[in-house]
């Protein structure tokens, strides 16, 4: 039987964090790609605004960063990272972010299963 590649988001809405927690499968391993994005804003140009972003799977920090947010147009911090789920095994994804002098346009998290 041929199953259709899982596909999983989740979208933090009015929330400076995104929570994603794809269930484990019974019968096979699984590999994700996984993408989590930050977009941001600095409408009132701000020199001082700045973004950040921490990512954790399975409750241990994979990665963070923080940068200044330019004035204008949006800015963007990503990641990009694959993870292999073992049999049995659940995924936990969560992204936060936090601002200063910055607005959040979007923060969200998705899992394609290659």
């Amino acid at each position: 039987m041929t199953r259709e590649p899982e596909r999983w988001s989740a979208s933090a809405g009015a929330r400076d964090v995104v929570r994603l927690d794809i269930p484990a499968d019974a019968q096979r391993e699984r590999t994700f790609e996984i993408f989590c994005r930050l977009v941001v804003s600095n409408k009132a140009a701000r020199t001082d605004a700045t973004h950040a972003m921490r990512v954790l799977v399975n409750g241990a920090l994979e990665w963070t960063r923080s940068m200044p947010t330019h004035a204008g147009s949006e800015d963007s911090l990503d990641l990009r990272l694959r993870r292999t789920v073992p049999v049995g095994r659940a995924l936990r994804l969560s992204a936060a972010c936090e601002l200063r002098g910055a607005q959040r346009v979007s923060l969200s998290i998705s899992a394609e299963e290659e």
